[in-house]
């Protein structure tokens, strides 16, 4: 790639140049610079870090030197503040386990967007019916992975006002930004493009959304590159995510994160759970037994509480279904320890 001379002798500036990664995809990253953009590769030096995750990925912020055929190696990784990531799979197989200090089975660490700022989560009030298991499975995601979220209720022009509130008013009860927005109408348009304002934002959503429709609605064009990136990324009928962050005319960067339906649950314990939940973790104390499951036990405040009405029944159901899910896991890498 650099030809036959040293990478000392290749070095056209001494001076190293502070930069975004936009792009990452097969050993070659596209660096944002105030000097322009640069197709770059990896000091040999560097990949031996983060063996768990990936070394690099898109929204990094990197240091880099120029070469003369006006590329770059990156020199230099900043320690991320946070990734938006999920579970990479690796090969089967005895040989293939990795364990954690505690006892659990492994798996690798995928980073779709590295630091970002905030997740928008975007789901249709209509056409299609919007999963709000999804919604929770994401917004746990987030949580675990200390994400700010904010939901984006798009297609408000296919339902009532009243029915919109209906399906994601809760999600403001609990606390978490709610923007309700229509593409065709205009609604709530200023509103999201505002949240975008300044920050690098990753889009969350099943397909029929309307991403790319509001994309197009807060800048024109914008959603057009955004669909080209997530076709450019399809392989027949999985999708292989290599996110590019996309400039806004406002500042800050947008991600299309295409085929992600929910976000790595990392090292959480089933008992652990309900502190993602920002609606059933201040119960928790008021329980009468201090290992409460949630699910069946007498004197549960959070079972009271649903009977009640103070917690959605949706949302409780969301996490006995997670719970359960993880029990499973836990168990099955308990029983593989004993295997072994």
């Amino acid at each position: 790639m650099f030809g036959n001379s040293t990478e000392e002798d290749n070095i056209l500036n001494p001076d190293l140049l502070d930069g975004l990664v936009i792009k990452a995809q097969s050993g070659f990253f596209t660096v944002h610079t105030d000097a322009g953009n640069f197709v770059c590769q990896v000091r040999g030096r560097l990949k031996q870090e983060r063996r768990d995750t990936d070394l690099l990925a898109t929204g990094d912020r990197v240091r880099i030197s120029l070469t003369k055929d006006d590329r770059g190696m990156i020199e230099e990784i900043a320690e991320r503040k946070r990734a938006m990531a999920r579970l990479a799979p690796i090969a089967r197989g005895r040989g293939s386990r990795r364990w954690s200090r505690d006892g659990y089975l492994s798996e690798r660490e995928q980073v779709i967007v590295a630091n970002p700022d905030q997740v928008i989560i975007v789901f249709a009030c209509a056409e299609p019916a919007p999963s709000l298991r999804m919604l929770d499975r994401l917004l746990v995601g987030a949580e675990v992975q200390e994400i700010p979220v904010v939901v984006c209720a798009n297609k408000i022009d296919l339902v009532s006002g009243a029915e919109a509130s209906a399906l994601f008013g809760i999600y403001a009860e609990i606390g978490y930004p709610v923007l309700y927005t229509s593409a065709v109408a205009g609604n709530g348009v200023s509103a999201l493009h505002d949240a975008l304002r300044g920050k690098l934002s990753a889009l969350v959503g099943p397909s029929g959304t309307g991403k790319t429709s509001l994309l197009n609605a807060i800048q024109p064009g914008l959603g057009l590159r955004v669909r080209d990136v997530s076709r450019a990324t399809s392989k027949g009928r999985h999708t292989t995510v290599v996110p590019q962050l996309l400039p806004l005319d406002v500042g800050g960067w947008v991600a299309d994160t295409p085929g992600i339906r929910t976000l790595a649950l990392f090292d959480v314990d089933p008992e652990d759970l309900d502190a993602y939940f920002p609606d059933i973790a201040p119960l928790v104390a008021h329980c009468r037994f201090s290992d409460c499951a949630h699910t069946v036990e007498p004197g549960c405040a959070v079972i009271q509480a649903v009977e009640e009405g103070k917690v959605s029944a949706h949302r409780h159901e969301s996490y006995v279904r997670l719970r359960d899910e993880h029990q499973k896991l836990a168990d099955m890498y308990w029983w593989g320890i004993k295997e072994d």
